[in-house]
């Protein structure tokens, strides 16, 4: 995969077998790979079936994450 990271996330409580790619899963683990790696940047490939990378980066104490995705929703919520 060219990857510095690779993982992946089961939540079966949830109701989700294998969350194809999660943002939320790399922000905790971020700081983690960072401190291991010894560096701020590193790429992270999540190993499901359809798989994806993703750029993070430790700055400070924030976790910064970017990718590529694709839309497969659209939809307007109402705040009253």
């Amino acid at each position: 995969s060219g990857a510095n990271a690779v993982s992946r996330a089961f939540v079966p409580g949830a109701g989700i077998d294998e969350d194809p790619v999660t943002g939320s899963a790399h922000a905790v683990i971020t700081p983690y790979w960072a401190a291991r790696l010894e560096r701020a940047d590193f790429t992270a490939f999540q190993a499901s079936a359809r798989g994806g990378h993703i750029h993070c980066r430790l700055d400070g104490e924030r976790v910064i994450l970017t990718g590529c995705c694709r839309t497969v929703i659209e939809g307007e919520f109402i705040l009253a």
